[in-house]
């Protein structure tokens, strides 16, 4: 039996639908080598971890929440008093973020969005350094959201990887949802990226398993 929800944003139309289903069990990021990577669900729908609050710590007004997903982060900045908009081009998850207070639009960091060039903030968490399997073009399009004196705020892979992939996400029931473009990046293809984007890292930082960038433009400051 499915619902009206799962037909509306079914796997088989939305490649982040299954990885957006809190109460399916175990999700995996399935490459196309055949390796597996479990994605962290839970934490996606939790409150902010103590990770995810040395980010709201660094964010100044007005944030962009790229990939926002159910919008934890963007909810979170809000209730700070700090406005805060997310962007996902997953139906799911702009309508969990909006449901439960946040400001959210579908649609891809790609689109035209409000307030070009005029951003404080542009977070890319949670992996998102991977959206569109180009972070070079991602950095690139970030870049030019961010206000001169803004920084872009990137989580990285814990590991020294650069990679470049096609990947579906998987449950373990069988059920897998259609492939789409992503990347992984370690700290090094970070910087080496980000300074063939006219960017500098500003601050960087570790909680737990967890690493993070701060990036602004070059020259500026």
């Amino acid at each position: 039996m499915t619902t009206g929800e799962d037909e509306l944003h079914g796997a088989e139309e939305d490649p982040y639908a299954l990885a957006l289903r809190p109460d399916r069990g175990p999700v995996y990021l399935r490459l196309a080598d055949g390796r597996r990577i479990r994605m962290p669900v839970r934490r996606w729908y939790a409150r902010p971890t103590v990770a995810d609050r040395t980010v709201l710590e660094r964010c100044v007004g007005p944030v962009l929440d790229v990939g926002c997903g159910p919008g934890r982060l963007c909810r979170a900045l809000l209730g700070r008093g700090v406005f805060a908009l997310g962007v996902d081009i997953a139906p799911r998850a702009v309508a969990h973020t909006t449901a439960l207070g946040g400001i959210a639009l579908c649609q891809s960091v790609f689109d035209r969005l409000p307030v070009e060039r005029g951003w404080q903030t542009v977070l890319l968490i949670d992996g998102n350094i991977g959206i569109g399997g180009d972070p070079g073009g991602l950095l690139r399009r970030c870049r030019g959201l961010i206000a001169p004196t803004g920084l872009l705020v990137v989580e990285v892979d814990p590991h020294d990887v650069e990679e470049l992939c096609t990947a579906r996400f998987e449950d373990n029931h069988g059920h897998s949802g259609p492939p789409f473009p992503w990347a992984r990046l370690g700290e090094r293809a970070l910087r080496g990226i980000a300074d063939g984007v006219a960017l500098r890292v500003t601050d960087r930082w570790t909680s737990g398993h967890r690493s993070f960038f701060a990036l602004g433009r070059q020259g500026s400051f």
